[in-house]
């Protein structure tokens, strides 16, 4: 058997020389999710009802002066006991009119993102404190070179479509500076789509002149905003945290995109049962959507309840467990159901290392998340700990695993060509099999996707080449990547123009260039 297949192979091979081969990609990013429904449509509605009925009758605490106003004047109402109630049909209508045409441009236009419909999208994120040490594996604390070479691998990967902030620098004491050369490294790394965070709502200001400065003008920058900012406008339960919002009203009037989360964390400071988290987190994200659209009626809003599982026995967040899972695949059928540009939190595991356990978790809270057609999956890839660490060769590492989810979301395409009875016929009135088919060479390449590190071969073959677990595989792949691969869509001179103008602190030669 063996031999007969070795022969046909062989012979296949012959054929393909004389057969063109369709070398046309196969698109991976902004496939159609949302096939996966873990809530009824009766499910849905009992949602729907309760978030507005929350919104209505019990609000949010702590909101700002600028948020009382814009509210109050539609019709919202403060109580007596400092509660701001947003009435129903003004998050209607807030939902009704929200823009559905977000794209998140890239600095190269090849990597612009439609968040439109169930398009679904793959994300960097975490903003860990530490990494995990691409030498000696030990963990230790963040810097900003570790960031800017978190972004540099991931613009290598075909499958993480987008770059959120994934550590924190802490060699960077000051906040302002940190957040201005966060934005910096992330931008420098990759010409991809980037969201950061911003730490105080005064230093909003030079992250956008930094901005302008890269785009060439406000004007350019406001066309095609390259930057998202993430913002966590509430601190749950059902409270707003007042400098987020500046930051976010920041935000909005200077052009930027935006995210607005909320992070619960089930049992501690959202309810312990799914839905009862699931309601809370998209009541608050909601109304964070409102006071967004009240500063600008046009902004490039991104609706992400995005709450988180504990461990109920230690009280430790455990976002690794099928609970977290499911809890993100109704969060984004939730997005589905207010057709809302939607993101997601997914990909969190609590291993602390490459093992069956990071695999296991990754993939199904990734895989749940897509399929229910989250259009912005971050944590995605890279995370490790609990959002405690990042591993670098695990972004490369990852870049497999969502290429082969990518694959399963874009699922059977069911038509003449592909059935292929013709096909079937002459092989079985031929030669017997579809080795050295013209049909077979023609979709090997637009219909299936091929991991770059996955192993494929025999036990034999694989004990050959010295039995390499996938890490160590991947880490080789990492250092020849930080070694290579240093983006150049931000020329000498612009970089330059950078350097005089705001206090940089990755040299020169830290970026790859003398």
């Amino acid at each position: 058997m063996a031999g007969r297949t070795g022969r046909r192979g062989r012979e296949a091979r012959l054929e393909s020389n004389a057969n063109p081969v369709d070398e046309t990609p196969p698109v991976w990013g902004g496939l159609n999710g949302g096939g996966f429904r873990p809530l009824s449509d009766a499910d849905i509605k009992e949602v729907d009802e309760a978030v507005l009925t929350l919104l209505e009758t019990l609000g949010l605490s702590q909101a700002s002066a600028s948020m009382i106003d814009l509210v109050c004047a539609e019709g919202g109402t403060y109580t007596g006991d400092k509660r701001l109630l947003f009435p129903r049909d003004l998050v209607l209508r807030t939902i009704a009119q929200a823009r559905r045409d977000v794209v998140l441009y890239g600095q190269d236009m090849a990597n612009d993102l439609d968040l439109s419909g169930s398009r679904v999208h793959m994300s960097s994120g975490g903003g860990a404190p530490g990494v995990f040490d691409l030498t000696d594996g030990h963990y230790r604390d963040g810097t900003v070179q570790d960031l800017y070479d978190a972004a540099r691998i991931c613009d290598a990967m075909e499958n993480i479509h987008h770059f959120s902030r994934s550590i924190v620098a802490r060699d960077i004491e000051n906040v302002a500076e940190m957040d201005l050369n966060t934005a910096y490294a992330c931008l420098m790394g990759t010409s991809k789509h980037v969201s950061v965070s911003v730490s105080e709502p005064e230093n909003l200001a030079q992250l956008a002149e930094l901005c302008y400065a890269l785009a060439g003008s406000e004007a350019a920058f406001r066309a095609r905003p390259f930057l998202t900012v993430m913002v966590c406008h509430v601190v749950p339960p059902m409270r707003f945290a007042e400098e987020a919002l500046d930051t976010l009203e920041a935000a909005v009037l200077a052009g930027f995109p935006v995210q607005l989360i909320s992070a619960g964390q089930a049992g501690a400071t959202s309810p312990a049962t799914i839905a009862g988290s699931l309601v809370q987190a998209v009541a608050e994200t909601l109304a964070g959507l409102v006071f967004a659209r009240l500063v600008d009626p046009n902004v490039a809003a991104i609706f992400g309840p995005k709450p988180l599982v504990a461990d109920l026995r230690t009280g430790s967040m455990c976002a690794g467990g099928g609970e977290q899972a499911i809890l993100m695949a109704a969060a984004a059928q939730m997005g589905r159901y207010y057709d809302l540009p939607t993101t997601s939190i997914a990909g969190i595991t609590d291993s602390k290392t490459l093992d069956a356990q990071y695999g296991s978790e990754k993939n199904l809270a990734v895989s749940s998340a897509a399929h229910a057609g989250s259009n912005l999956i971050t944590q995605a890839c890279g995370m490790q700990a609990s959002l405690l660490g990042v591993s670098l060769e695990a972004y490369v590492v990852d870049n497999d695993m969502l290429g082969n989810i990518l694959r399963t979301v874009r699922g059977v395409e069911v038509n003449v060509e592909n059935i292929g009875a013709e096909v079937i016929a002459e092989v079985c009135r031929g030669e017997g099999h579809y080795l050295g088919h013209r049909h077979t060479f023609n979709r090997m390449k637009s219909d299936y996707f091929y991991p770059h590190l996955g192993d494929r071969q025999t036990p034999r073959e694989w004990e050959a080449e010295g039995s390499r677990p996938i890490g160590d595989v991947a880490k080789d792949k990492a250092r020849e990547l930080l070694a290579t691969h240093y983006p150049g869509h931000i020329s000498e001179e612009k970089d330059q123009e950078l350097r005089e103008r705001f206090r940089i602190h990755l040299s020169r030669e830290q970026i790859g260039r003398n």
